[in-house]
């Protein structure tokens, strides 16, 4: 390898070195007083940069990373130049000035010049030209007041929480949410101008985007930043994520709904939550046990519980056996850790003895002893940057309760919440061991010890963290908002968090479903929580409602608060979309795509979305809206350019980049966020109804549902998407045990394709045949479908559609349902649909409708197109000839019995009560075959 070493003085001395075209990591230096600058190159879009005043360590050995980056064995460019102070590769300009400022090309556009600032001072940092940037996203967590879903970075600071930097911090909008450190920021100008800078600093940092230039500040004697240029935003998270870590794919479980409270008393209460829930038929994978399962703590007490990690076997007796038990109904368990031991409790001698817990201020001082805000009691704390603390810790504690079948470690209070500032620990940096030269990796450093015990097994890491840094989500963990208080204003603010923790590598973000603070409520709880649970049934993992109740008096599980039916069907289609929601996991596993990404990743050019967080995408292709507010009965949507489909309707709509208005929020009688799907969106589902029990497919009845079932939105523009299957449990997946399905569709002239792809590969338990069913959304019927150029029979409804092994049927509104028999996962499958059938519609009247002020007369009915009996979804008719109103209605079912009624109904908010009903025995008809049908009638 060659290396440059440019020395600058106040002027810059022209100088120019050739270097042939070589895959090896570049370093050249710059000086200037006692200062330097390293610029190391490591891809043909990624450079590391040191700058500090002081001792360079030189161009021979590459640069100091702390724990938050994976990745130290880039190969380098695939071509390098150098002419005097620009340095140039494939991707990427630099060049450096006599005052060390660099400035950053791609490599023709000036993406920004970075300057040092106070390098001489302990607080120093960069001033970064604002430029054409226009807005940024990521840093981590941390909440705006306000209220608001929207927003990105720009002409905003990204201040530290607390003294060190991680910490919780309460505001009156929010609650005590979380405030985690994760540097990365992602800069988007006009036209794909956009680039990435993560600050790989573990002190506390001030991010100040109000003026231009730009400024950040930190601690430390050196500043150490990367850039990465690409040709878009997933080019640049791609890069961002294998630098610090991809993260593995969580358990399957890990996506269905893990109920929790602080905290279930014994194991009689658990087993009450779970014979309520599998009464209501809901579906659940897990609870979490907080403190309790312990023991629980002692305020200022030496003989707390805290740290003990032991089941305390007379509230959860026989803890083995019904953990057991529990694993065979399809229930999971996690149970709380901190990193805190009570002073008086064996393990603190045991840990002290062997040097493992934070010391009080140097390497010979006894263990700290922590006394403030001594809630869960007095003692002291493990100092995990010592790997062989962390690795102890996992043998004597955590590997037992793996062993007994716990699935998850809920990891609280790591930022960490309680602390010596003059303590002494044995460090992340080299010849560093205060406080401040840890705090903000101590969680990462926790999780890791945990990824490191796992790594000995074949079990995957589960983890559920309030506090984090850069690299957190490499070692399988999932992060939550914190201690968020039950307020509509904090439903708001987490969807801005988790747009900003998507852009910083958090695939997996959660909260407290309901807020966990309820004497912050100022709103209708049942609403809130309706709401909150819709949200969290689209965008967290895992789905965990959650709440202080040691008063035994308030309710988390989604069967007792809240509005039961919309909860039980936001939550089943959540477990419909599991397929989906996995295959998007082994993508962020592999690719480094997100998983809940903002509209900006997609589609940073419209200018609309930029700092919408109040819509958010499912992977590529489902677009949902965010809802929280009292008394919302409909919203307005922003749909991109393109053609799209309604999620619950399948109504076709084509935008331009534009909004429709009045979306209703209620369908078929229950409370949906509004939801598109892209055309030509393919979006795989499990089997999902009131006989499931888990994500798993565990049924009540113990029969099995494995069929591959594939929503296809149909275009004409061919699109695919791979289906990923594995044991949903083990890391063997890793080693190449994962099935993947290309199902694939193309509408041409008047012939919809589907394709089911010849599997590949196989993993324990995999089966070898299965049916197929395909659910076509388009915009007209059929008449007629073939699978591999043979015929399917045509059945007249679901019902008989149900009964068959195989055939098709027209669902009606724009869906077409088509089966096949099980057929062996090696072969290929392809679905041909024969479009263009004329919709089936029927005209409505209603007689005797005398209305007042604000109101209309709706038909109702068992029809979806009729709001399946739900009077916020029924269809408005026209007062043709008042007092009598009339309507048609199409994309009716054809060959179908439908019964309805007429119904007085309010205009605004879409009610679901009608101010009158049509008195009597219903209406009813049979729509016809093909075409118009006649005239249905009711009266008042």
């Amino acid at each position: 390898m060659r290396r440059i070493l440019v020395l600058l003085t106040a002027l810059l001395l022209p100088l120019f070195v050739a270097l042939p075209a070589q895959a090896a990591v570049q370093r050249v230096q710059f000086t200037s007083g006692s200062a330097y600058l390293i610029v190391e190159f490591l891809d043909d879009d990624l450079v590391h940069f040191e700058l500090a005043d002081g001792t360079s360590p030189g161009t021979g050995s590459a640069l100091f990373t702390t724990p938050q980056v994976a990745k130290k064995d880039y190969a380098g460019p695939s071509s390098f130049n150098q002419t005097g102070n620009t340095m140039t590769t494939a991707a990427m300009k630099v060049e450096v000035s006599a005052s060390l400022c660099a400035k950053v090309y791609d490599p023709t556009r000036l993406l920004y010049e970075a300057c040092p600032r106070n390098l001489t001072q302990a607080w120093k940092g960069l001033s970064i030209t604002k430029g054409s940037i226009q807005n940024a996203y990521g840093l981590g967590e941390q909440f705006f007041m306000g209220g608001s879903s929207d927003g990105d970075w720009v002409g905003r600071s990204r201040t530290p929480g607390g003294a060190y930097g991680n910490a919780m911090a309460y505001d009156t909008d929010n609650g005590p949410v979380g405030n985690a450190q994760i540097p990365v920021l992602f800069a988007v100008g006009a036209a794909n101008l956009n680039y990435g800078l993560f600050l790989d600093q573990v002190y506390k940092q001030e991010w100040n985007l109000t003026g231009d230039p730009w400024t950040v500040d930190t601690w430390g004697d050196q500043v150490r930043w990367y850039t990465m240029t690409g040709a878009d935003l997933p080019d640049l998270r791609k890069d961002y994520m294998e630098l610090t870590g991809r993260p593995p794919v969580p358990p399957k479980k890990a996506f269905g709904m893990w109920v929790s409270e602080f905290g279930y008393d014994n194991w009689a209460e658990i087993d009450t939550r779970l014979s309520g829930l599998r009464t209501a038929k809901f579906p659940v994978d897990g609870f979490v046990l907080d403190l309790n399962w312990f023991g629980g703590v002692t305020a200022g007490s030496d003989n707390t519980k805290m740290g003990t990690l032991a089941w305390d076997t007379t509230a959860f007796p026989n803890p083995a056996t019904k953990i057991s038990s529990l694993g065979a109904d399809g229930v999971g368990l996690m149970t709380i850790e901190e990193s805190y031991v009570g002073k008086n409790n064996p393990e603190h001698a045991d840990l002290a003895s062997k040097g493992y817990l934070v010391r009080a201020g140097c390497a010979a001082c006894a263990p700290t002893y922590l006394t403030t805000n001594d809630w869960w009691g007095r003692g002291g704390m493990i100092d995990w940057t010592q790997d062989a603390a962390g690795d102890y810790w996992h043998a004597q504690k955590r590997q037992p309760l793996a062993n007994q079948g716990i699935l998850g470690h809920w990891l609280d209070l790591g930022e960490p919440e309680m602390y010596d500032a003059g303590d002494w620990t044995s460090g992340v940096l080299p010849g560093k061991h205060a406080h401040a030269d840890y705090h903000n990796v101590y969680n990462l450093k926790w999780a890791e010890s945990i990824a490191r015990g796992y790594a000995t097994g074949t079990k995957r890491p589960f983890m559920l963290a309030r506090s984090g840094a850069g690299g957190m989500q490499r070692f399988g963990v999932a992060m939550w908002s914190a201690d968020i208080g039950s307020k509509l204003t904090a439903l708001a603010q987490q969807q801005n968090a988790q747009l900003h923790m998507s852009m910083s590598g958090i695939d997996y973000y959660g909260s407290d479903i309901g807020g966990f603070r309820r004497e912050m409520l100022n709103s209708d709880l049942n609403e809130l929580y309706t709401q909150w649970f819709a949200g969290g049934s689209w965008f967290e993992v895992p789905i965990r409602p959650h709440t202080e109740n040691l008063c035994n008096c308030a309710q988390t599980s989604p069967d007792q608060i809240g509005n039961t039916a919309s909860n039980l069907a936001n939550l089943r289609q959540r477990y419909e979309l599991t397929p989906y929601y996995y295959s998007l996991a082994h993508r962020a596993y592999r690719f480094g795509e997100p998983v809940v990404p903002p509209l900006a990743y997609y589609y940073q050019n419209d200018l609309n979305v930029r700092e919408m967080g109040h819509e958010k995408l499912v992977g590529k292709d489902l677009l949902v809206g965010v809802v929280a507010g009292a008394g919302e009965r409909k919203r307005d949507m922003y749909l991109p350019a393109g053609t799209w489909f309604d999620h619950a309707t399948g109504e076709k709509v084509t935008s331009t980049g534009q909004w429709f208005n009045g979306r209703p929020l209620w369908v078929n009688g229950v409370f949906r966020l509004p939801a598109f799907a892209r055309a030509g969106a393919i979006i795989p589902k499990m089997y999902v109804d009131d006989k499931t029990m888990n994500v798993m497919g565990k049924r009540t009845d113990a029969s099995t549902r494995g069929e591959l079932v594939a929503r296809v939105y149909a275009d004409t523009t061919s699109s695919n998407f791979t289906l990923y299957e594995d044991d949903g449990a083990s890391t063997a997946y890793q080693g190449g045990s994962v099935r993947t399905t290309l199902l694939g569709q193309q509408v041409s002239g008047s012939t919809a394709t589907v394709t089911v792809a010849a599997s590949s590969g196989a993993y324990t338990g995999a089966p070898s045949s299965r049916q197929n069913v395909v659910e076509l959304v388009t915009d007209t019927q059929a008449s007629a479908v073939t699978l591999n150029g043979t015929a399917l029979t045509k059945y007249a409804d679901k019902a008989a559609f149900d009964a068959a092994g195989s055939g098709w049927y027209n669902a009606g509104g724009n869906l077409v349902v088509a089966k096949s028999a099980s057929l062996a996962v090696t072969s290929a499958k392809t679905f041909a649909f024969t479009l263009g059938q004329a919709p089936v519609s029927m005209t409505f009247s209603c007689a005797n409708g005398t209305t007042t002020a604000g109101q209309s007369v709706y038909a109702v009915g068992s029809a979806p197109q009729l709001g399946a009996w739900s009077v916020a979804s029924a269809v408005k008719l026209s007062p043709t000839s008042y007092p009598t109103w009339t309507g048609t209605i199409g994309k009716l079912p054809p060959n179908t019995a439908i019964e309805w009624k007429c119904v007085k109904r309010q205009e605004a908010n879409f009610p679901d009560t009608a101010d009158a009903w049509q008195p009597g025995a219903n209406s009813a008809f049979t729509t016809p075959a093909t075409g118009p049908g006649g005239t249905t009638t009711g009266a008042f």
